[in-house]
C-alpha cells in the first residue's frame, strides 16, 4: 500500500523538499539537510518508500523489504540518521532472512547482525531490507533488472544493491566483490561504488565465497556519496568535501583483459584521459609486467578452489538445489590440486609486492570498469574480467560514473590505487567525476 501524506502546509513543504533531494539522488545533500533539520527523517523515509513502491515491481531490487523501518521514527543519531541502507542478502541482519540467492537457505533467520551491519546502525543508518544477490554471490542471476533499461542486466553479484541505489530506493547500500561484483554493477547502473582495500571492512557474518578475495564494498549515486558513506561507518577520514587541488598523475596499464573492451568503452577511456589532461592531470602509459598477468590468471584458480571449499556443505548435502553453472564451478574447483592453489597464492603475493612499484611515478591507475555498457538480457551479469586484477591485488577501486555510449547507457571508468590508499583513490575519483561531468 502506498504511503499517504498529511495535508498540513509544513508537511507538504517537507514532502516537496524530500522528493526534490531524492530526485537528485545525493546522499550527501540529504544527510546535510537532515543534520540541519531542513527536512525531517519521516519525510525522507516516506519519500524513499514511495519511490520503492513505484519502482520495485519492475526493478526487483529487494528480496526482503522492511516496510516498518521506513515508517518508524529513527532511533539512533549519527551521520546516517534517517537514511535507509540496502544490505546484500549474503550478510546477516537480525530479524531478516539471509537466503544467499539459494533455495537451500529459504527462510533462514540469523540470530544477529554482521559486524558491518552493526557499524551502519551505530552511524544511525536504517536497514531498509535485504537486496537481491546472485546465487551465493557467484554467477547465477536473480530477478533484478537494470533501472535504466529493464531488458538489460544490472550486473552482479551485488545486483539489488546497485539497482536499488540507481533507482532511488535508498541512497546507500553494501555489496561484496570477489571478482567484479561491486564495480561492475555500479558501472552498468550508472552509479559510484567503492571496493576498498582488501580487509578494510570486516567480513564476519557474511557468507564467504573466496576468503582471499571477498571484500565488502559500498554503493552511492556519486563518488562523494560513497566517500561520505565509507567515512560514516568506518570512522576513517575519507569524505571528499571538495575536489582535491592537486592534479592526479594517472597511469594507463592495458592488461590482457582490455582485449574484451568494446569500441565504445575504449572511446570512453580515451575521452576520460583527454579531459583529465586538459584539466592538468598527467598521464603515463605503463608496460604490463608479466607478474600481473600471472596474478590475473591465478585469480581464477584461487576463486574456484575457494568456492569449492566454501560451498562444500551445500554441494555435499544439497547438490540438487544448486544451479548448473554453480555446480560446474564447484566441480572445477575440486579438480584444482593443492599444489596449484599454493602456486596461485604465491603468484598473488608476488604481484601484491610488485604493485608497490607501480605507483612510484603515478598516483592512481585509470581503467575501464567493464568491457562496455550493460549487456542485453538477464541470463548473465556480464564479464568481471576487467575487475579481477584489482581484486586480486587487494587495491582500492572506485567506479566513476559520467560517461555513456550512443544509446545513453553508462560506461564506467575505474580508478585504482595503492593498497591502503583509499582516501587518495576516492579523492582522485571525485576529481575525475567533476571533470567528466563539468
Amino acid at each position: 500500500m502506498m504511503t499517504r501524506w498529511t495535508d498540513s502546509p509544513s508537511q507538504k513543504m517537507d514532502r516537496f523538499y524530500a522528493h526534490e533531494v531524492i530526485g537528485r539522488n545525493s546522499g550527501c545533500e540529504l544527510a546535510a539537510s537532515l543534520a540541519a533539520a531542513i527536512v525531517t527523517p519521516a519525510a525522507v523515509l516516506a519519500a524513499y518508500l514511495n519511490v520503492t513502491d513505484t519502482r520495485e515491481p519492475t526493478v526487483h531490487a529487494f528480496v526482503h523489504l522492511d516496510r516498518a523501518a521506513f515508517l518508524d521514527a529513527p532511533k539512533a543519531a549519527g551521520p546516517l540518521a534517517g537514511l535507509p541502507v540496502g544490505i546484500k542478502d549474503i550478510a546477516d541482519v537480525a530479524g531478516m532472512p539471509t537466503q544467499c540467492g539459494s533455495p537451500i537457505y529459504r527462510g533462514h533467520m540469523p540470530s544477529g547482525d554482521a559486524p558491518v551491519v552493526s557499524m551502519i546502525r551505530r552511524a544511525g543508518g536504517i536497514i531498509a531490507g535485504k537486496t537481491v544477490t546472485t546465487e551465493f554471490a557467484t554467477r547465477q542471476p536473480g530477478p533484478t533488472t537494470n533501472p535504466l533499461n529493464p531488458t538489460l542486466t544490472p550486473g552482479g553479484s551485488s545486483s539489488g544493491s546497485a539497482a536499488g541505489v540507481a533507482a532511488g530506493m535508498f541512497p546507500f547500500a553494501i555489496g561484496t566483490q570477489t571478482a567484479g561484483s561491486v564495480i561492475r554493477p555500479a558501472a552498468f547502473c550508472g552509479i559510484a561504488a567503492l571496493k576498498p582495500t582488501f580487509g578494510f571492512f570486516p567480513y564476519a557474518g557474511i557468507k564467504a565465497t573466496a576468503w582471499h578475495l571477498d571484500t565488502v564494498g559500498l554503493f552511492g549515486q556519486t563518488v562523494r556519496d560513497v566517500a561520505f558513506f565509507a567515512e560514516a561507518i568506518s570512522g576513517h577520514s575519507l569524505a571528499v568535501a571538495t575536489a582535491p587541488e592537486w592534479k592526479p598523475r594517472l597511469g594507463i596499464m592495458p592488461t590482457q583483459a582490455w582485449d574484451e573492451c568494446s569500441a565504445a568503452m575504449m572511446e570512453a577511456v580515451d575521452l576520460a584521459t583527454r579531459r583529465a589532461k586538459q584539466q592538468g592531470a598527467t598521464v603515463e602509459h605503463i608496460r604490463v609486467d608479466p607478474v600481473f598477468e600471472a596474478a590475473y590468471a591465478a585469480h581464477f584458480v584461487i576463486q574456484d578452489y575457494e568456492i569449492a571449499c566454501s560451498l562444500a556443505y551445500e554441494f555435499d548435502r544439497f547438490e540438487h538445489l544448486l544451479s548448473p553453472i554453480l555446480h560446474e564451478t564447484i566441480r572445477t574447483g575440486r579438480e584444482i590440486t593443492g599444489d596449484r592453489y599454493a602456486e596461485a597464492l604465491q603468484e598473488r603475493r608476488d604481484a601484491r609486492r610488485a604493485s608497490v612499484g607501480l605507483f612510484k611515478d603515478i598516483d592512481v591507475l585509470l581503467a575501464p570498469s567493464a568491457p562496455g555498457a550493460a549487456p542485453s538480457g538477464l541470463a548473465s551479469t556480464g564479464s568481471p574480467n576487467l575487475n579481477r586484477l584489482g581484486t586480486q591485488l587487494g587495491m582500492p577501486c572506485v567506479n566513476v560514473p559520467g560517461l555513456a555510449d550512443a544509446a545513453g547507457m553508462p560506461l564506467g571508468i575505474q580508478i585504482l590505487g595503492p593498497i591502503g590508499a583509499d582516501a587518495l583513490v576516492l579523492g582522485a575519483a571525485a576529481w575525475l567525476e567533476d571533470v567528466l561531468n563539468g
